[in-house]
Parts: C-alpha cells; structure tokens; sequence
C-alpha cells in the first residue's frame, strides 16, 4: 500500500506548476482589463454624491467584494436593478462595516441599516444578509457614518444626476 505523501507531493507539485503557468500566461485582455465601474453623481436631500454604479450582473456580484479601500463619506457605490423587488444583500467578503440604503423607484429611501458589519463565517448566512421590506429599484452601500454624514432617513429623497 502507497503512502499518502508518495501520492500527495506529486499532486502538489503539479498543482504548483499548473497554478504559476496559468498567472504567467494570463491573456491581456483579461490581465490588463479595466475592472473600475461606471461613475455618476446623485443628489440624496441637499447632498451630491459621486457614485460608482454598478448595474451589469457581473458588476452586481462584484460590488464591494474585497475592496480593501474604503469609499470617502462623500462616494458611495449604487447597485441599479431592471425592476423593483425586495432586494438582498449579502456580505461576505466584504472588508469593512458599510451602511446600506435602498431606494424605490422614485427614488425615495424606503429602508435602511447602518454600521453592517462583514460576514465573519460563510455558513451562517442568516445574519450577515440583509433585505429591504418594501420594493426597491436602487441599493447604495457606502462606509459605514455615510447615513449619518449626509442626515439620510427613510423617506430621504434620491435624484440621478448623471449615470
């Protein structure tokens, strides 16, 4: 009977070297591809806010994972969906605590959460996802002191400068 580690280290091995020969021959366009989102600027009240939008699935699923900066108090990232729904959001692997806003169609804030600490375990789900109670079309995340920076309530008022 083999050993474990005469089967193991040949398989780590080959791991290894299949691992560092795909980042050595990335394509370009996947290397050098620009993964910044699409800027605009709202107004939340008498506040205008620089937003990072983002609105394709693949941006959606992105968002604010592993982003290592934190937004400025005067940024935040807005996710735009095709229609109202009672939209989720989970945070693992976000990096710092955010506070979260979500915006009906007219763009009234009908819900909110602040100071949303970052997933510490993946199987517990339940307490590190949060979902609005009211339909909306629009969710903001910003670093966490955002809502309170900008006086942002439910009922707070939401227009689109530019997207």
């Amino acid at each position: 009977m083999a050993r474990k580690s005469t089967v193991l280290i040949p398989v780590i091995i080959a791991a290894v070297a299949v691992g560092a020969l795909g980042i050595a021959f990335v394509p370009p366009e996947i290397r050098d591809r620009d993964t910044a989102f699409p800027k605009g600027t709202v107004r939340i009240d008498d506040n205008v806010i620089t937003v990072e939008i983002a609105e394709t699935a693949a941006e959606q699923q992105r968002w604010m994972t592993f982003r290592q900066d934190r937004l400025p108090l005067d940024t935040a990232m807005l996710i735009k969906h095709d229609k109202p729904d009672l939209y989720e959001v989970w945070m693992l692997n976000i990096e710092y605590n955010l506070d979260l806003i979500w915006f009906d169609e007219n763009g009234n804030a009908v819900y909110l959460k602040k100071d949303v600490p970052p997933c510490t375990n993946v199987v517990e789900t339940v307490s590190c996802t949060y979902k609005t109670t009211k339909r909306a079309l629009y969710v903001m995340a910003a670093t966490s002191g955002f809502v309170d920076e900008h006086n942002i309530d439910i009922g707070s008022k939401m227009t689109i400068i530019s997207a």
